[in-house]
């Protein structure tokens, strides 16, 4: 396929703007590495990482793949310094940050030589992140799994709402699995787009096969945006899933649900495969995903699908 050429695609210098999420459990460097090759931007998930094994990914990314690669990094992340420094040591050129303020930490990654882009919920902190001197804004809709905004504020309202309020380039995610999502985001407003769900839904994903398994035979309405109180997060519902949703109903209080959802809820689940007790986070497009796919077809699927429409958009009406 040819390559394109827009403001995403000069920013990172990749083939095609699809950028793989930065997932916890399943981001690692097989599936960076696979989406960087395949012509996408692949990127590392540093938040279910500790420092030595975010080291050894990067590493391994490195000896994968000669194409550009980025490490997402939650801010709340209690080593984040650790990380910080990895991250510089190893010479990662790309970073997005999420979860917390990036005015903390994007100077100091700028000075490194580092692209730094920060996923948002909103138009406000989509300004607050270029105030803070972001290359780029990831704006992430409600129906995206894993942590999200508080606002609830879907792709369709929220990809027009940022592009409007910000000058720096804006990639969609939240419920984009397809060439045709991809093309109704870059209508929008956006420069390119961010695919979390349908690269779990890959072998190179990390992440445990019955969660992957889990994910293909998701329906419309098996998530839900749950612990609100605390970090909300949409979840495949399962006991655990029941668990909380009593709890909320009950009234329970921030400590409360954090008794309940402990320590190590999400790596039970979605990397050692108990589907029961774990916290399984996804995005309301899984029930679109459909079979198991290596990462490189995903993206030219994806590609192959959103350059047919905007070619022939008539045939869409």
């Amino acid at each position: 396929m040819l390559p394109f050429k827009n403001k995403i695609t000069e920013l990172f210098n990749i083939q095609y703007p699809i950028i793989q999420a930065g997932m916890i459990w399943a981001s690692g460097w097989r599936l960076a590495s696979a989406v960087s090759n395949a012509g996408g931007l692949g990127i590392l998930g540093a938040g279910s990482m500790y420092p030595e094994v975010l080291k050894e990914h990067i590493q391994k990314c490195k000896a994968a793949t000669d194409k550009p690669f980025g490490v997402n990094l939650p801010l709340l992340y209690p080593d984040i310094d650790k990380h910080i420094r990895t991250i510089i040591e190893e010479g990662v050129k790309i970073v997005f940050t999420s979860a917390g303020n990036p005015a903390t930490w994007t100077t100091h990654l700028k000075q490194q030589g580092i692209t730094v882009v920060h996923v948002v919920s909103s138009s406000k902190f989509a300004l607050k992140a270029q105030q803070a001197g972001c290359d780029a804004v990831v704006a992430e809709g409600f129906e995206a799994g894993g942590h999200n905004g508080r606002e609830e504020t879907t792709t369709m309202v929220l990809i027009p709402a940022v592009a409007g309020a910000v000058t720096i380039p804006v990639i969609a995610a939240g419920g984009i699995a397809t060439g045709r999502q991809m093309l109704a985001a870059m209508v929008l407003g956006a420069q390119g787009v961010q695919v979390g769900s349908r690269f779990v839904a890959t072998p190179e994903a990390s992440s445990h096969r019955q969660f992957k398994e889990a994910v293909i035979a998701a329906k419309e309405g098996d998530t839900q945006l749950s612990l609100k109180k605390l970090t909300p997060v949409r979840l495949l519902k399962n006991d655990f899933f029941q668990q909380v949703a009593q709890a909320e109903i009950k009234g329970a209080t921030p400590e409360e649900l954090q008794q309940l959802l402990g320590r190590g809820r999400a790596k039970k689940g979605m990397f050692e495969g108990d589907m029961e007790a774990g916290e399984l986070e996804i995005g309301q497009v899984s029930s679109l995903i459909q079979s198991i796919q290596p990462a490189a077809t995903v993206v030219n699927e994806i590609w192959t699908e959103f350059i047919k429409c905007l070619e022939n958009p008539l045939k869409l009406l």
